[in-house]
């Protein structure tokens, strides 16, 4: 039991319940249709105590963009660290495409439903392109040792195009991804992502 003023480790954070509730909103609802009012009554609480988290709806917008852009960009490396030398690129996009359909809402928000939203959305993504290029980009001298840094840089670039476009069919539930099935899809996206890494396999 916990004494008044103090919280269990575990709980999120009040700030962390908005940014929840405001991505499953985001995720379902074009997001200038959703109101700080809808996000209060999603966390539980009202629109005072959204407010004294967040200056505005963009500012709660740009928050959870910015958070799933991290977490992203962390799973990458995390994939790019355990990546042995020579083994299957599309194995690690695979796995990477598996970690968005989990956190599907917040992928939802930060592909989909932000674009055009806002310059600071813009930039955000723009932000987190640049990053997971590196990282991908890391991850293909890993694979291959022996290709230049022009070949990794323009096989980086396919991988992304490749990445994002998956996600956003994935999220989406487009045409494409539910004629495949989603264990399909995932196969012909890592087989891709493996002839871009490395046309001669």
């Amino acid at each position: 039991m916990t004494t008044s003023g103090t919280r269990a480790a575990h709980r999120p954070s009040r700030k962390q319940w908005v940014i929840e509730a405001a991505t499953e909103l985001f995720a379902t609802q074009p997001p200038d249709e959703v109101t700080v009012a809808d996000i209060a009554a999603r966390a539980e609480m009202t629109s005072a105590a959204v407010y004294y988290h967040f200056s505005s709806k963009d500012q709660v917008l740009a928050e959870a963009m910015r958070a799933f852009a991290v977490a992203l960009r962390e799973q990458l490396e995390a994939l790019t660290q355990a990546h042995e030398p020579g083994a299957d690129v599309g194995a690690a996009v695979n796995a990477l495409l598996a970690w968005l359909g989990e956190h599907r809402s917040a992928a939802t928000v930060f592909f989909v439903s932000s674009a055009g939203m806002s310059q600071e959305a813009e930039a955000l993504r723009q932000e987190s392109r640049t990053q997971l290029l590196n990282e991908l980009v890391g991850l293909i001298r890993k694979a291959r040792e022996s290709v230049s840094d022009a070949e990794a840089a323009v096989i980086g670039l396919g991988l992304l195009a490749l990445l994002e476009t998956a996600a956003i069919s994935q999220v989406r539930g487009d045409d494409v991804y539910r004629s495949l099935g989603h264990r399909s899809f995932v196969r012909e996206v890592g087989d891709l992502a493996q002839r871009i890494a490395d046309p001669a396999t």
